[in-house]
């Protein structure tokens, strides 16, 4: 019997999961896949948005400015990377200026500090690769760009250190009441819980409506991007949106806290809540948008492509709160953009409520820090000959591109829910990451993996369950 259980390990129900850490509660994260930030939360714009898109007054604006506000002091409390660079919002016609005002004035409503409109003249100071149809902009300097790999995976460690146990591989069939309060079927067992938090993304309202009459419908929106190689990635110093449509905050160009340059994403509405295949009409749309408002876009220098699903619901707001005919169920739902940045509110939040239903105390052991994986490229020199002096593996590259060493691999396979899988660990180190995407690093990777799993390489997977890189091959052989 656990106290709190939470469905749903992407970056929403980690943040909750590390918020009640802070109280004398046994909680446990399901997760369907097996590992952390492998559904909407990994495949996004990564970018703390400052807030000025959501409606004023809704849940969505004030958490989205609660979130971004909290977001640098948990980056360096957390060890996960952040950086501040501003945004713009591009009016590429004159008659738009109303729009681009209206943008304004409702961040000012949700709060956005530092929001004001740039004319010509001095947007293309800023930012020389603008389009040369645009007209002015709007410059929220408290946006940013976040790891959302990173991110996540700092929530769930520090979640994990805290006493949080999660399980992975464990994907939910059925939900029912019972006198203790809720019973959790699943296909690795039950679980049983005084209370549920519902944070699975795509699969909420599977989930929600398992449990209530009042059904709700989330729709995957599945969104293309184009990744560039790190030789484009200073076209733009800032993060560069349209102005929002009927879809949202249509294609952005962004640096990413990595060096790379960023497009994307589509907004296309599909049925299948797998359904993250590209589509060659989607990223040609991506690239014809994108270079709307960037010119000279090095297209040459596209390394990947990849598309995520956001959970869209049909009032484009968040959900969350005890559900009204099922007591002791919170929902944490339709958490789509700008779902990343609000994240750590949204833990707070759902935190606070499991409390109020629970009257849980405070840990008084509750640690709130987590350092990440050393990356000895960020050392001085004299401190990473110091570090493959005391760890050879650190002097040993595996991943050419990114320069990841064997020491980074080893520390994230051994760490607090350790990498399992090749995913795994190129979320963690980003080996595999760079311009020939995984094609030299791989086997080593997957060699590193085995030895330390106590595994075949044959069993090594790309993520998880079937997804097994070596197949038909002689047992013998390997």
């Amino acid at each position: 019997m656990y106290d709190v259980i939470i469905i749903g390990a992407g970056v929403s129900g980690c943040a909750s999961a590390r918020e009640l850490s802070k109280y004398r509660a046994k909680v446990c994260v399901l997760e369907k896949a097996e590992d952390v930030c492998c559904g909407t939360s990994k495949a996004n714009s990564a970018i703390a948005h400052a807030g000025y898109d959501a409606p004023a007054g809704s849940l969505m604006a004030k958490l989205n400015v609660q979130g971004n506000q909290m977001m640098e002091r948990l980056s360096q409390e957390l060890d996960f990377a952040f950086q501040q660079i501003g945004s713009l919002v591009i009016c590429r016609d004159r008659e738009e200026m109303p729009n681009l005002q209206a943008l304004y004035d409702r961040g000012v409503a949700n709060g956005v500090e530092g929001l004001r409109i740039v004319e010509q003249e001095e947007l293309r100071r800023m930012e020389p690769n603008i389009s040369e149809d645009a007209v002015a902009a709007l410059y929220a300097p408290t946006a940013g760009i976040v790891c959302p790999f990173g991110m996540n995976i700092a929530f769930a460690e520090n979640a994990a250190a805290n006493g949080v146990t999660f399980q992975f591989d464990t994907e939910v069939q059925d939900i029912r009441r019972t006198e203790r309060g809720w019973l959790i079927e699943t296909d690795q067992g039950p679980f049983e819980a005084k209370c549920v938090v519902n944070a699975a993304g795509v699969y909420a309202d599977a989930i929600h409506n398992m449990v209530s009459e009042q059904k709700i419908r989330i729709t995957p929106r599945r969104g293309d991007y184009c990744l560039l190689d790190k030789s484009a990635g200073s076209h733009v110093s800032r993060v560069i949106f349209a102005l929002p449509g009927k879809y949202g905050k249509g294609v952005l160009v962004t640096p990413t806290v990595h060096g790379n340059l960023l497009i994307g994403p589509t907004a296309i509405d599909t049925e299948d809540k797998e359904g993250i295949n590209t589509t060659r009409a989607g990223l040609d749309q991506v690239l014809e948008k994108a270079g709307e408002n960037v010119k000279d876009l090095p297209m040459r220098s596209v390394i990947t492509s990849f598309a995520g699903l956001r959970a869209h619901e049909e009032h484009h707001e968040f959900r969350i709160g005890e559900v009204e005919d099922a007591a002791g169920f919170v929902d944490c739902v339709g958490i789509e953009s700008p779902g990343l940045t609000a994240s750590p509110a949204i833990g707070v939040m759902v935190a606070g409520i499991v409390c109020k239903i629970l009257r849980l105390e405070e840990n008084p052991a509750f640690v709130g820090t987590r350092k990440g994986i050393v990356n000895p490229q960020e050392l001085s020199m004299e401190e990473r000959r110091q570090l493959i002096r005391e760890n050879p593996a650190y002097g040993n590259i595996i991943c050419r591109c990114e320069m990841v060493t064997e020491g980074e691999i080893l520390d994230a396979i051994r760490r607090p829910l350790g990498a399992r899988s090749l995913d795994g660990v190129k979320r963690r180190t980003r080996a595999g990451m760079g311009r020939c995407q995984a094609g030299f690093c791989s086997p080593r990777v997957m060699e590193i993996l085995a030895r330390e799993c106590g595994k075949s390489i044959r069993e090594i997977t790309k993520a998880g369950g079937a997804s097994k890189i070596v197949v038909g091959v002689n047992k013998d052989v390997l």
